[in-house]
């Protein structure tokens, strides 16, 4: 039966994966074309896949890093022999460069990271060993990190550095949290003076104040205060917030993750075990 000569519009629209054929329009005749708008409808779904992305993986390749070099390899890289870390390359790519002997694949270009590396250079040489992939505070490389002297003490976690020379992301002065430590209160306005935390604060003065000092940096730089979150050193291997914690100073502050919290934790636990410090009897 011949069709009424009405024209009827049957629109279809579909997901296509390349921007021209997103929406596909078709106008026909009823009933006359309903079978060829079938079969068009169903090369449509079957062709898709043909032109789908790539899969995240293909996208997003394992790629190599040592524990203090600041590029990225492939697997077979000489460059590996002393270390070699597995590590995304998305995330390779935002605190290392491709390394240009083995040449290994470069990341697409992507607003976050974009971003991350405009923070980067306002960060400048900060040493983060996060980024670094270190197990333990002894195996940081001082001679990667920014110098200091201690200006000012506050209490047993808390100084004031005078930074010398430092990147355009931290000022002259700066007011400093260690990384993963909580000592006894002393100058909380709405706390009494805890018990231990004299001792402790004593301890971190006497330690520090007055001293040049190099300073590491974890994931975050700083905290909802505005301070500084940092590992103090006072010389090579010589970890200043594991050394309080090892003293029976301070409590290994674990709500959050930082890079060194198993060790810190085991410190803890041998500090415990001692009665050293605030471990000991309360009088």
């Amino acid at each position: 039966m011949p069709h009424s000569g009405k024209k009827c519009a049957l629109k279809v629209y579909m997901r296509w994966p390349c921007p021209p054929l997103s929406k596909l329009r078709i106008f026909v005749y009823y009933p006359a074309m309903k079978r060829t708008v079938f079969w068009v409808f169903i090369v449509c779904l079957t062709a898709a896949p043909i032109f789908a992305s790539p899969p995240a993986a293909a996208e997003n390749p394992a790629v190599y890093i040592t524990r203090s070099g600041a590029k990225y390899h492939t697997e077979d890289c000489p460059r590996l022999k002393r270390s070699k870390i597995e590590i995304p390359l998305n995330k390779a790519a935002l605190t290392h460069e491709p390394c240009s002997q083995c040449k290994p694949p470069t990341a697409r270009p992507d607003p976050n990271r974009t971003a991350a590396r405009a923070q980067g250079k306002a960060e400048g040489n900060i040493y983060k060993l996060s980024a670094a992939g270190l197990q333990n505070s002894r195996e940081a490389e001082t001679s990667r990190m920014l110098t200091a002297k201690v200006a000012e003490h506050i209490d047993g976690d808390t100084v004031r550095l005078l930074f010398d020379n430092p990147p355009p992301a931290i000022t002259t002065r700066e007011t400093v949290r260690l990384l993963g430590v909580d000592t006894p209160e002393t100058v909380h306005p709405k706390k009494p003076v805890e018990f231990f935390g004299k001792e402790a604060s004593d301890f971190t003065k006497t330690r520090l104040l007055g001293k040049n000092v190099y300073i590491a940096f974890d994931r975050e730089l700083r905290d909802r205060y505005g301070r500084l979150l940092v590992y103090i050193y006072t010389g090579p291997g010589e970890c200043f917030n594991a050394e309080i914690i090892r003293q029976g100073y301070a409590h290994a502050y674990l709500r959050f993750p930082f890079q060194f919290m198993d060790e810190f934790k085991e410190l803890q636990r041998e500090a415990r075990e001692k009665g050293l410090g605030l471990w000991g009897k309360k009088p």
